[in-house]
């Protein structure tokens, strides 16, 4: 038998005794030399449990919990790019298998040829929705020979910071309609007071990230149908379902706010929300091949054969498509619908309890989509703020942060219950939050808590 010597004193030395332990780590500058992978992976994973944990996250929309199998077949395929549609053309199957589920949920036209594109997230799906509305309006207006140089949007106060970016990025007026202090979601005649031959798409939203609420989504349309009677318009309507697209089919199927709205051109959803599968997957359909201007989509032949494409981003892992497929075949209509009754059925339990509690009021109280949010009755005493920091010292992560303007005064907490949150934490959390009541009462904060930076996730 032969002994490798090592040299190497760090291959050695207890876990805790090598050279990371006892220096500060590499943070600004690359290191000059190499480092044990082992050693590595300690120091990187005992840095990120300075993190909150995912699971307690109340916060965020994001999926936090898959199952084992599914995990199993993403990180077989982190190292497939999605662009590489030739050299992976399964995972492009997949992609196009996933994009036609979505579009058959979302109820396009069976005789149809409704088309869309898989995206990291809805972010991404939003810029490539309202880039289509955009052109669009611009062709209709040079055909009839009038000006293109004022485009406008017009979406809710509540809307996602995404459109904020998409008007600021391409060059489109936002014209902001506003909630009010006993109203979270926008009214159809704010809606329609702001539109014009000029306005490139209408924007309600399916599901609002304050409160988790549904816009009149039927009634914007059937106004915004009747505005392009009345003035030979075409305005489209583009549905934001990043949070509620994959919960209304199944919580609210007789519900009219998809395609069978006839003027809803196209909607965005979130695979990684309540399509139940880790960040970051979303999806954009179009009603029909119209709807996506030609001149928007590219074809290259450099990754082999021609490839057309469009989309912001170019190389992207296909570990994602993967996951969410397996969802759709997992699970089916009836596991996401069950999954969906029983997500809501806790964020109603929820609401009760904590409306019961008697310092806080409930706002939305889950019906919609499996999110809760309530506020103090009198902010006198301790504010939402207060709440969310007490909580944080048991580890819940639950935000607090004003609503949009015309409402800043009224200010929430916000839980999103999702896949992987059952009843029992559901309780642990509702104990937590009655503890800090508790506490809050016995010990009156003597200065409101400062708001902290609030994440649209």
């Amino acid at each position: 038998m032969v002994h490798r010597h090592v040299s190497d004193d760090e291959a050695l030395a207890p876990a805790y005794a090598g050279r990371f332990a006892g220096v500060p780590v590499p943070k600004n500058q690359m290191p000059d030399g190499e480092s044990l992978a082992g050693a590595v992976y300690r120091m990187i994973h005992d840095e990120l449990m300075l993190d909150g944990s995912s699971r307690l996250n109340m916060a965020t929309f994001v999926t936090t919990w898959m199952e084992p199998e599914a995990e199993k077949l993403m990180a077989e395929t982190f190292d497939k790019n999605m662009i590489d549609k030739d050299e992976y053309p399964q995972t492009a199957e997949i992609e196009r298998r996933c994009v036609n589920m979505v579009a058959d949920l979302f109820n396009a036209p069976a005789d149809g040829d409704a088309v869309g594109v898989s995206t990291i997230g809805s972010s991404e799906a939003v810029m490539l929705g309202g880039l289509a509305m955009k052109w669009k309006w611009r062709q209709r207006r040079e055909a009839a020979g009038q000006s293109t140089d004022s485009p406008n949007m017009v979406m809710g106060s509540n809307v996602q910071v995404v459109w904020e970016k998409f008007c600021k990025y391409w060059d489109v007026e936002a014209r902001y309609v506003p909630v009010a202090e006993d109203r979270f979601t926008v009214a159809p005649d704010d809606v329609m007071a702001r539109v014009d031959e000029n306005t490139i798409g209408v924007i309600p939203i399916l599901g609002t990230t304050y409160t988790g609420e549904f816009e009149p989504i039927g009634e914007i349309h059937d106004r915004v149908v009747a505005y392009n009677d009345a003035n030979g318009t075409d305005i489209p309507i583009h549905v934001d379902a990043a949070s509620g697209g994959f919960v209304a089919p199944f919580l609210h199927p007789h519900l009219e706010w998809d395609f069978r709205l006839p003027q809803v051109k196209s909607i965005n959803v979130s695979g990684h929300k309540y399509g139940l599968t880790y960040p970051g997957i979303g999806f954009v359909v179009w009603r029909s091949k119209d709807d996506l201007p030609e001149d928007l989509i590219f074809h290259v032949n450099y990754l082999g054969g021609d490839m057309p494409t469009f989309t912001l981003n170019f190389s992207r892992p296909g570990n994602q498509i993967v996951g969410q497929y397996y969802n759709f075949v997992r699970l089916g209509r009836d596991g996401y619908r069950r999954i969906m009754e029983r997500l809501r059925d806790i964020a109603v339990h929820m609401a009760g309890k904590t409306a019961a509690m008697g310092p806080f009021e409930v706002v939305s109280d889950g019906t919609a989509i499996p999110v809760l949010a309530f506020k103090v009755k009198d902010p006198s005493k301790f504010t939402v703020f207060h709440v969310s920091d007490q909580l944080r010292t048991g580890g819940w992560q639950v935000p607090a942060y004003t609503m949009p303007e015309n409402a800043t005064d009224v200010a929430v907490l916000r839980i999103v219950v999702r896949e992987g949150f059952g009843m029992d934490l559901a309780d642990s959390l509702l104990e937590a939050l009655q503890k800090a009541v508790d506490h809050l009462e016995q010990f009156p904060p003597a200065h409101p808590a400062p708001a902290p930076g609030f994440s649209h996730t």
